[in-house]
C-alpha cells in the first residue's frame, strides 16, 4: 500500500506545540515513522514559524525549541516549489497556501481542525480530515 501524502494545516502544528496530550502532538511524533509523507512549501513553513513563535512565553517552548522542531519537520518533509497559485480559492488566504502545497504535491489528505474551511477541495482529489481521523486511518490509534 502506498504511503499517504499529507499537508498539515497550521492549526494542527500550533495545537501540537501547545499540548502533548492530543492527536496533533501524536501526529507530529509520527513524523519519520514511514507511515506517511508530509509535504511543505516555503510559504507554509514560514506560516508555521510565524504562528509557532507567537506561542513564545505562552508555552514552555523557546525560540530555539521551535526552530529545532521546524528544522526537523523540514528534514522529514518533501519540499515543493509552488509555481501555480490557486488563489483565491478558499475564504482564508492562509488556507490557500495549504491547498497549493497539497495540490502541487498531489497529496491524499489535508490534516486540519477547520474542515469547514476546506470545502470543495475534493475536486482536487483531496480528503480533509482531523489529526485523530487520520491517525485512525493509518492504524496508529483505534
Amino acid at each position: 500500500m502506498k504511503k499517504p501524502e499529507i499537508v498539515i494545516d497550521t492549526n494542527v502544528i500550533v495545537s501540537a506545540l501547545r499540548s502533548q496530550r492530543g492527536a496533533s502532538y501524536r501526529l507530529l511524533m509520527e513524523l519519520g515513522s514511514n507511515k506517511f509523507d508530509i509535504n511543505v512549501s516555503v510559504p507554509l513553513i514560514l506560516e508555521y514559524e510565524s504562528a509557532a513563535k507567537r506561542l513564545i512565553g505562552k508555552t514552555k517552548l523557546n525560540k530555539r525549541d521551535i526552530d529545532d522542531i521546524l528544522d526537523y519537520m523540514c528534514s522529514e518533509a518533501k519540499r515543493w516549489k509552488i509555481f501555480y497559485l490557486w488563489r483565491p480559492y478558499l475564504k482564508d488566504p492562509k488556507d490557500d497556501m495549504v491547498l497549493e502545497a497539497a495540490v502541487t504535491a498531489k497529496c491524499d489528505f489535508i490534516i486540519t481542525y477547520n474542515k469547514d474551511d476546506f470545502q470543495n477541495v475534493g475536486t482536487f482529489g483531496l480528503r480533509v480530515v482531523t489529526p485523530k481521523e487520520f491517525l485512525k486511518l493509518i492504524g496508529v490509534i483505534k
